[in-house]
């Protein structure tokens, strides 16, 4: 994975992950094959310009849930969820800003 948008996938925007901005925690959906080290880099290539440093990445493996569709039943797709918390002295990041 060489690009940093391929490995970030999309920001999860939850009542959950709203509490977390304040104290400089964001969660994203991530590439599954992605490791930590290589998610650190993306969110500090994406968002150099801003300053931001990443002090830990914590991932965690989504599994889909069970849906019914009359007698069938199947699966929505698991994905991979990576929460990311930045230093003290890195600045917030501005997409979040509006959102607590």
């Amino acid at each position: 994975m060489d690009n940093s948008y391929d490995i970030i996938i999309r920001p999860v925007l939850t009542e959950k992950s709203y509490s977390g901005i304040e104290r400089k925690i964001y969660t994203f959906v991530v590439a599954k094959k992605a490791n930590k080290t290589q998610i650190k880099s993306a969110i500090e290539k994406i968002y150099e310009n801003l300053g931001i440093k990443v002090e830990s990445v914590n991932t965690i493996n989504v599994r889909g849930k069970i849906k019914r569709m009359g007698k069938t039943s199947g699966r929505t797709p698991s994905y991979k969820k990576a929460i990311i918390k930045l230093t003290p002295d890195s600045k917030t990041i501005t997409e979040f800003d509006s959102l607590n």
